[in-house]
């Protein structure tokens, strides 16, 4: 595989980062993650986390060096998460469960399969038009799907920011998975959070990475939804991949996979919560760190019941 890839976060106007975003691979493997935690319930960034270490984990378990069957990986890690998010709760005897959006995508084989919980969206683009993009979870998206609000209410809508599908929350999450999507050279995959779709329309999104490299296209369009928005910005995500055939030009900052060993797996996930901004109330590093491993533990627990069914 060779592909290009850039992320970058911005915490906008908010005094915490709720978002965030990584990415592994292996040889023959490319998973692409994105969470944002929900502002409207405490500690949104624990649930995004933990929803990133455990679909992560369950990534390089099951990578060897590709997955078998992805759709099912991304139902599987997908509730794995929202287990994890409700099990930290109980530890913790947090008053309510934390939760996150999140939005996968994992690459192989030239092919791309992608899920989603919320309105953390995916979109597809190439030769400057989107073949493909996520359907939000959200209480304007089901009106407007039931022709009770037209599609220019989507950013003036009181009911925009209400979702019904999330980790987290007290019932299982609805696992949206797309169909194989097969990448051509030049595809590009943009993963982002509402705090960069909200503010800024798709034909400014696609415009920018179709002129741009990714490298230069994520920080600048991140910079303008920051600065558009203001004091009043969301936190504002952005992680792009641009997919390179054997054939095609090199982009300099490109990722050729085939260099890895055997068995070697690359990421940018952290493996504590150690880019929140501010501390769990109540908590230390020490004890963020044991739930951690804790989470480590179950998620190979499930992966062994998993492979005998």
């Amino acid at each position: 595989m060779r592909f290009s890839v850039y992320q970058e976060s911005q915490i906008g106007g908010r005094k915490v980062n709720q978002d965030r975003m990584g990415y592994s691979y292996t040889r023959d493997a490319l998973l692409l993650l994105l969470a944002d935690g929900m502002g409207g319930h405490a500690h949104g960034e624990i649930a995004a986390t933990i929803a990133m270490q455990t679909i992560g984990a369950m990534f390089q378990q099951q990578a060897d060096p590709y997955i078998k069957k992805p759709e099912r990986f991304l139902e599987d890690s997908f509730f794995a998460a929202h287990r994890e998010i409700h099990r930290y709760r109980a530890a913790h005897s947090l008053p309510e469960t934390p939760r996150t959006t999140i939005v996968t995508c994992v690459v192989q084989h030239n092919t791309a399969y992608w899920a989603h919980c919320g309105d953390s969206r995916l979109y597809w683009m190439r030769d400057g038009e989107i073949l493909a993009r996520t359907r939000d979870h959200s209480r304007i998206e089901t009106l407007i799907a039931q022709g009770r609000a037209d599609p220019s209410e989507r950013a003036t809508h009181p009911d925009r920011n209400k979702l019904f599908n999330c980790l987290g929350a007290p019932n299982l999450p609805i696992v949206e998975i797309s169909r194989r999507a097969s990448l051509q050279a030049g595809d590009v995959m943009l993963l982002c959070s509402d705090g960069l779709w909200g503010v800024l329309p798709d034909n400014v999104l696609v415009q920018s990475l179709q002129n741009k490299t990714i490298v230069r296209a994520v920080p600048e369009l991140i910079s303008s939804a920051t600065s558009i928005a203001g004091k009043n910005s969301d936190n504002v995500t952005a992680l792009a991949m641009m997919w390179e055939s054997g054939s095609s030009l090199a982009d300099p900052n490109s990722i050729t996979t085939n260099v890895l060993p055997p068995g070697a797996v690359t990421t940018t996930i952290q493996s504590a919560l150690q880019s929140a901004a501010e501390p769990v109330d109540g908590y230390d590093d020490s004890a963020i760190e044991k739930a951690i491993e804790e989470i480590r533990g179950a998620i190979e627990k499930s992966a062994r019941i998993t492979s005998r069914n």
